[in-house]
Protein backbone atom coordinates (compact mmCIF):
# COMPACT_ATOMS: atom_id res chain seq x y z
CA UNK A 1 0.00 0.00 0.00
CA UNK A 2 1.43 3.44 -0.87
CA UNK A 3 2.21 5.77 2.01
CA UNK A 4 -0.15 8.66 2.66
CA UNK A 5 1.36 11.79 4.32
CA UNK A 6 -0.90 12.17 7.35
CA UNK A 7 1.26 14.67 9.23
CA UNK A 8 -0.33 18.14 9.53
CA UNK A 9 1.67 21.25 8.69
CA UNK A 10 3.82 22.76 11.40
CA UNK A 11 3.98 26.04 9.50
CA UNK A 12 1.03 28.06 8.31
CA UNK A 13 -0.52 29.34 5.10
CA UNK A 14 -1.81 32.88 4.70
CA UNK A 15 -3.51 34.43 1.70
CA UNK A 16 -2.40 37.70 0.15
CA UNK A 17 -4.72 39.60 -2.23
CA UNK A 18 -3.18 41.85 -4.88
CA UNK A 19 -5.14 44.32 -7.02
CA UNK A 20 -3.05 44.28 -10.18
CA UNK A 21 -2.78 47.15 -12.67
CA UNK A 22 -0.76 44.81 -14.92
CA UNK A 23 -3.74 42.49 -15.39
CA UNK A 24 -6.40 45.14 -15.88
CA UNK A 25 -8.04 45.31 -19.29
CA UNK A 26 -7.12 41.80 -20.40
CA UNK A 27 -9.24 40.71 -23.36
CA UNK A 28 -10.48 37.58 -21.60
CA UNK A 29 -12.30 39.68 -19.02
CA UNK A 30 -10.53 37.81 -16.22
CA UNK A 31 -10.30 39.49 -12.80
CA UNK A 32 -7.27 41.62 -12.05
CA UNK A 33 -7.57 41.10 -8.29
CA UNK A 34 -5.59 37.95 -7.53
CA UNK A 35 -4.67 35.87 -4.51
CA UNK A 36 -1.36 34.33 -3.52
CA UNK A 37 -1.08 31.57 -0.91
CA UNK A 38 1.98 32.15 1.28
CA UNK A 39 3.53 29.26 3.20
CA UNK A 40 5.41 30.41 6.32
CA UNK A 41 7.75 28.04 8.18
CA UNK A 42 7.21 26.97 11.81
CA UNK A 43 8.00 29.72 14.32
CA UNK A 44 8.39 32.39 11.69
CA UNK A 45 6.62 35.10 13.70
CA UNK A 46 8.78 34.62 16.81
CA UNK A 47 12.09 33.90 15.14
CA UNK A 48 12.98 37.42 14.04
CA UNK A 49 14.52 35.83 10.94
CA UNK A 50 14.15 36.63 7.29
CA UNK A 51 13.85 33.71 4.89
CA UNK A 52 14.63 32.93 1.23
CA UNK A 53 11.62 33.23 -1.07
CA UNK A 54 10.54 30.46 -3.44
CA UNK A 55 7.83 31.07 -6.06
CA UNK A 56 5.96 28.04 -7.43
CA UNK A 57 4.55 28.31 -10.97
CA UNK A 58 2.12 25.48 -11.72
CA UNK A 59 1.31 23.75 -14.99
CA UNK A 60 -1.58 24.21 -17.38
CA UNK A 61 -5.05 23.77 -15.76
CA UNK A 62 -3.47 24.46 -12.37
CA UNK A 63 -3.44 27.19 -9.76
CA UNK A 64 -0.91 27.77 -7.01
CA UNK A 65 -3.62 26.86 -4.50
CA UNK A 66 -3.68 23.36 -5.97
CA UNK A 67 -0.16 22.78 -4.65
CA UNK A 68 -1.16 23.66 -1.09
CA UNK A 69 -4.10 21.25 -0.93
CA UNK A 70 -4.73 17.69 0.18
CA UNK A 71 -4.05 14.86 -2.29
CA UNK A 72 -4.48 11.11 -1.82
CA UNK A 73 -1.11 9.38 -1.35
CA UNK A 74 0.74 12.57 -2.28
CA UNK A 75 2.32 15.42 -0.37
CA UNK A 76 1.30 19.00 -0.85
CA UNK A 77 4.30 21.20 -1.62
CA UNK A 78 4.32 22.63 1.96
CA UNK A 79 4.28 19.06 3.34
CA UNK A 80 7.12 18.14 1.02
CA UNK A 81 9.14 21.18 2.11
CA UNK A 82 8.68 20.41 5.80
CA UNK A 83 9.78 16.81 5.23
CA UNK A 84 12.87 17.97 3.35
CA UNK A 85 13.68 20.32 6.24
CA UNK A 86 13.19 17.51 8.80
CA UNK A 87 15.52 15.31 6.75
CA UNK A 88 18.18 18.04 6.79
CA UNK A 89 18.14 18.43 3.01
CA UNK A 90 17.20 22.12 3.04
CA UNK A 91 16.42 24.89 5.51
CA UNK A 92 13.23 26.84 6.18
CA UNK A 93 11.93 29.20 3.54
CA UNK A 94 8.84 31.17 2.54
CA UNK A 95 6.95 29.80 -0.46
CA UNK A 96 4.54 31.77 -2.66
CA UNK A 97 1.81 29.96 -4.61
CA UNK A 98 0.18 32.53 -6.93
CA UNK A 99 -3.22 31.90 -8.48
CA UNK A 100 -2.52 32.61 -12.16
CA UNK A 101 -5.41 30.61 -13.62
CA UNK A 102 -7.09 32.14 -16.68
CA UNK A 103 -10.28 31.57 -18.65
CA UNK A 104 -8.15 29.78 -21.26
CA UNK A 105 -7.23 27.15 -18.69
CA UNK A 106 -3.73 28.15 -17.68
CA UNK A 107 -0.79 30.51 -17.92
CA UNK A 108 2.63 30.79 -19.57
CA UNK A 109 3.68 33.58 -17.16
CA UNK A 110 4.65 36.10 -19.84
CA UNK A 111 3.10 39.40 -20.90
CA UNK A 112 0.17 39.28 -23.33
CA UNK A 113 -2.34 41.90 -24.43
CA UNK A 114 -4.92 39.12 -24.58
CA UNK A 115 -4.37 37.40 -21.25
CA UNK A 116 -2.66 40.12 -19.19
CA UNK A 117 0.87 41.15 -18.34
CA UNK A 118 1.61 38.21 -16.09
CA UNK A 119 5.39 38.62 -16.00
CA UNK A 120 4.96 42.22 -14.83
CA UNK A 121 2.44 41.08 -12.22
CA UNK A 122 4.81 38.50 -10.76
CA UNK A 123 7.96 40.59 -10.60
CA UNK A 124 6.69 44.14 -10.25
CA UNK A 125 3.63 43.61 -8.05
CA UNK A 126 3.64 40.23 -6.32
CA UNK A 127 7.26 40.18 -5.13
CA UNK A 128 7.15 43.71 -3.63
CA UNK A 129 3.82 42.93 -1.92
CA UNK A 130 5.30 39.79 -0.34
CA UNK A 131 8.40 41.70 0.79
CA UNK A 132 6.25 44.31 2.53
CA UNK A 133 4.07 41.87 4.44
CA UNK A 134 6.30 38.87 5.17
CA UNK A 135 9.85 38.31 6.48
CA UNK A 136 11.67 37.46 3.28
CA UNK A 137 15.20 38.43 2.35
CA UNK A 138 15.26 41.07 -0.35
CA UNK A 139 17.31 40.89 -3.52
CA UNK A 140 17.42 38.41 -6.39
CA UNK A 141 20.15 36.40 -4.71
CA UNK A 142 17.61 35.31 -2.08
CA UNK A 143 14.85 34.36 -4.51
CA UNK A 144 14.06 31.28 -6.63
CA UNK A 145 11.34 30.41 -9.10
CA UNK A 146 10.44 26.85 -10.06
CA UNK A 147 7.70 25.06 -11.92
CA UNK A 148 6.64 22.13 -14.05
CA UNK A 149 5.26 22.01 -17.61
CA UNK A 150 3.81 25.48 -18.33
CA UNK A 151 5.24 26.43 -14.94
CA UNK A 152 8.60 25.07 -16.01
CA UNK A 153 8.32 27.21 -19.12
CA UNK A 154 7.57 30.21 -16.92
CA UNK A 155 10.58 29.49 -14.73
CA UNK A 156 13.08 29.08 -17.59
CA UNK A 157 11.76 32.12 -19.46
CA UNK A 158 11.92 34.26 -16.33
CA UNK A 159 15.52 33.14 -15.91
CA UNK A 160 16.19 34.08 -19.53
CA UNK A 161 14.40 37.44 -19.60
CA UNK A 162 14.02 38.63 -16.01
CA UNK A 163 17.18 37.48 -14.24
CA UNK A 164 17.37 40.82 -12.40
CA UNK A 165 14.60 39.41 -10.21
CA UNK A 166 15.60 35.74 -9.76
CA UNK A 167 18.71 34.17 -8.29
CA UNK A 168 17.98 30.54 -9.17
CA UNK A 169 15.46 28.59 -11.24
CA UNK A 170 14.27 25.03 -11.68
CA UNK A 171 12.47 23.97 -14.84
CA UNK A 172 10.71 20.61 -14.59
CA UNK A 173 9.45 19.22 -17.93
CA UNK A 174 9.10 22.76 -19.28
CA UNK A 175 7.56 23.66 -22.62
CA UNK A 176 10.36 23.97 -25.18
CA UNK A 177 11.22 22.67 -28.62
CA UNK A 178 8.04 24.13 -30.14
CA UNK A 179 8.23 22.30 -33.50
CA UNK A 180 8.26 18.91 -31.76
CA UNK A 181 5.69 20.06 -29.20
CA UNK A 182 3.09 21.84 -31.33
CA UNK A 183 3.28 21.16 -35.07
CA UNK A 184 1.75 17.69 -34.80
CA UNK A 185 -1.05 18.98 -32.57
CA UNK A 186 -2.65 21.57 -34.87
CA UNK A 187 -4.55 19.15 -37.19
CA UNK A 188 -6.41 17.38 -34.37
CA UNK A 189 -7.08 20.69 -32.64
CA UNK A 190 -8.62 22.19 -35.79
CA UNK A 191 -10.69 19.08 -36.47
CA UNK A 192 -12.27 19.30 -33.03
CA UNK A 193 -12.55 23.09 -33.07
CA UNK A 194 -14.38 23.10 -36.39
CA UNK A 195 -17.06 20.81 -34.98
CA UNK A 196 -18.13 23.93 -33.09
CA UNK A 197 -17.94 26.32 -36.03
CA UNK A 198 -14.31 27.40 -35.73
CA UNK A 199 -12.26 29.29 -33.18
CA UNK A 200 -14.91 31.69 -31.92
CA UNK A 201 -17.59 29.01 -31.92
CA UNK A 202 -15.37 26.70 -29.91
CA UNK A 203 -14.62 29.42 -27.34
CA UNK A 204 -18.36 30.10 -27.05
CA UNK A 205 -18.86 26.36 -26.52
CA UNK A 206 -16.29 26.40 -23.72
CA UNK A 207 -18.08 29.31 -22.07
CA UNK A 208 -21.53 27.71 -22.25
CA UNK A 209 -21.01 23.96 -21.79
CA UNK A 210 -21.55 22.31 -18.43
CA UNK A 211 -18.62 19.93 -18.71
CA UNK A 212 -15.40 20.11 -20.71
CA UNK A 213 -14.31 16.85 -22.33
CA UNK A 214 -10.71 15.73 -22.77
CA UNK A 215 -10.59 16.90 -26.39
CA UNK A 216 -11.98 20.27 -25.32
CA UNK A 217 -9.15 20.78 -22.85
CA UNK A 218 -6.53 19.82 -25.41
CA UNK A 219 -7.86 22.34 -27.94
CA UNK A 220 -8.20 25.01 -25.26
CA UNK A 221 -4.54 24.51 -24.38
CA UNK A 222 -3.48 25.13 -28.00
CA UNK A 223 -5.65 28.25 -28.10
CA UNK A 224 -4.10 29.46 -24.82
CA UNK A 225 -0.65 29.15 -26.36
CA UNK A 226 -1.76 31.39 -29.23
CA UNK A 227 -3.09 33.97 -26.79
CA UNK A 228 0.32 34.16 -25.10
CA UNK A 229 2.69 33.75 -28.06
CA UNK A 230 0.91 35.76 -30.78
CA UNK A 231 -2.16 37.62 -29.45
CA UNK A 232 -4.37 39.59 -31.82
CA UNK A 233 -6.09 42.57 -30.15
CA UNK A 234 -8.66 42.67 -32.95
CA UNK A 235 -9.68 39.02 -32.64
CA UNK A 236 -12.30 37.44 -30.39
CA UNK A 237 -10.71 37.21 -26.91
CA UNK A 238 -7.43 38.26 -28.54
CA UNK A 239 -6.75 34.78 -29.92
CA UNK A 240 -5.30 33.62 -33.23
CA UNK A 241 -3.38 30.53 -34.34
CA UNK A 242 -0.43 30.18 -36.74
CA UNK A 243 -2.35 27.97 -39.17
CA UNK A 244 -5.14 28.44 -41.68
CA UNK A 245 -8.25 27.42 -39.75
CA UNK A 246 -9.69 25.55 -42.77
CA UNK A 247 -6.70 23.88 -44.43
CA UNK A 248 -4.29 23.79 -41.47
CA UNK A 249 -1.57 25.25 -43.72
CA UNK A 250 1.15 26.78 -41.58
CA UNK A 251 1.36 30.57 -41.59
CA UNK A 252 5.13 30.97 -41.55
CA UNK A 253 5.02 34.59 -40.35
CA UNK A 254 2.74 33.81 -37.42
CA UNK A 255 4.70 30.66 -36.60
CA UNK A 256 7.94 32.66 -36.43
CA UNK A 257 6.32 34.76 -33.70
CA UNK A 258 5.59 31.60 -31.71
CA UNK A 259 9.18 30.43 -32.17
CA UNK A 260 10.48 33.69 -30.72
CA UNK A 261 9.10 32.46 -27.38
CA UNK A 262 10.70 29.00 -27.60
CA UNK A 263 13.50 28.64 -25.00
CA UNK A 264 15.48 26.68 -27.61
CA UNK A 265 15.48 29.82 -29.80
CA UNK A 266 15.69 32.36 -26.97
CA UNK A 267 19.00 30.92 -25.76
CA UNK A 268 20.65 32.15 -28.94
CA UNK A 269 20.21 35.78 -27.84
CA UNK A 270 23.28 37.34 -26.26
CA UNK A 271 21.26 39.11 -23.54
CA UNK A 272 19.57 35.82 -22.61
CA UNK A 273 22.93 34.10 -22.33
CA UNK A 274 24.11 36.84 -19.99
CA UNK A 275 21.01 36.46 -17.86
CA UNK A 276 21.46 32.71 -17.55
CA UNK A 277 25.12 33.14 -16.59
CA UNK A 278 24.03 35.47 -13.78
CA UNK A 279 21.95 32.78 -12.06
CA UNK A 280 23.43 30.99 -9.08
CA UNK A 281 21.64 27.78 -10.12
CA UNK A 282 19.98 26.66 -13.34
CA UNK A 283 18.29 23.27 -13.02
CA UNK A 284 16.46 21.52 -15.88
CA UNK A 285 14.99 18.03 -15.97
CA UNK A 286 12.55 15.99 -18.03
CA UNK A 287 11.29 12.44 -18.21
CA UNK A 288 12.61 10.61 -21.26
CA UNK A 289 9.14 9.18 -21.92
CA UNK A 290 7.42 12.58 -21.89
CA UNK A 291 4.21 12.22 -23.91
CA UNK A 292 4.50 15.80 -25.19
CA UNK A 293 8.00 15.08 -26.51
CA UNK A 294 9.50 17.74 -24.25
CA UNK A 295 12.62 15.67 -23.64
CA UNK A 296 13.69 16.49 -27.18
CA UNK A 297 13.37 20.23 -26.60
CA UNK A 298 15.15 19.86 -23.27
CA UNK A 299 18.02 18.05 -24.96
CA UNK A 300 18.28 20.77 -27.60
CA UNK A 301 18.39 23.50 -24.95
CA UNK A 302 20.98 21.86 -22.72
CA UNK A 303 23.17 21.03 -25.71
CA UNK A 304 23.32 24.75 -26.46
CA UNK A 305 23.98 25.48 -22.78
CA UNK A 306 26.90 23.04 -22.99
CA UNK A 307 28.17 24.63 -26.20
CA UNK A 308 27.95 28.11 -24.69
CA UNK A 309 29.61 27.11 -21.42
CA UNK A 310 26.59 28.17 -19.34
CA UNK A 311 26.61 26.38 -15.99
CA UNK A 312 23.57 24.20 -15.39
CA UNK A 313 22.36 20.89 -13.99
CA UNK A 314 20.38 18.63 -16.33
CA UNK A 315 18.78 15.33 -15.44
CA UNK A 316 16.62 12.92 -17.42
CA UNK A 317 14.61 10.33 -15.55
CA UNK A 318 12.56 7.28 -16.43
CA UNK A 319 9.03 8.67 -16.40
CA UNK A 320 6.42 10.58 -18.41
CA UNK A 321 5.07 14.13 -18.09
CA UNK A 322 2.50 13.15 -15.46
CA UNK A 323 2.66 13.00 -11.65
CA UNK A 324 6.35 13.87 -11.36
CA UNK A 325 6.17 16.25 -8.39
CA UNK A 326 8.60 13.91 -6.63
CA UNK A 327 11.31 15.57 -8.70
CA UNK A 328 11.06 18.54 -6.34
CA UNK A 329 12.98 16.39 -3.86
CA UNK A 330 15.94 16.98 -6.18
CA UNK A 331 15.40 20.61 -7.21
CA UNK A 332 14.30 22.32 -4.00
CA UNK A 333 17.44 21.47 -1.96
CA UNK A 334 19.61 22.59 -4.89
CA UNK A 335 17.73 25.89 -5.12
CA UNK A 336 17.92 26.38 -1.36
CA UNK A 337 21.69 25.91 -1.34
CA UNK A 338 22.00 28.40 -4.19
CA UNK A 339 19.97 31.21 -2.58
CA UNK A 340 20.69 30.73 1.09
Amino acid sequence: MPHHPFQPLDGEIRVLTIDSPSLQGNLLGDPSSRQVAIYLPPGWAESGQEYPLFVDLVGYTGSGFFHTGWKAFQESVPQRVERLVREGRMGPAVFAFPDCFTSLGGNQYINSVAVGNWADYLIQEMIPAIEIQFPVRKGKENRAVFGKSSGGYGAIVHGMLYADHWGAIACHSGDMGFPELFLGEFPAALTHMNKHGGLEGFLQHVRSCRKLQGDDMHVLMIIAMGAFYDPDPAAFMGVRLPVDLHSCALDEERWRLWLQHDPVRLVEEEAVQGNLRSLSKLFVDCGFRDQYRLHFGSRQLVQRLDDLGIDHVYEEFDDTHSAVDYRMDVSLPLLYDAIS
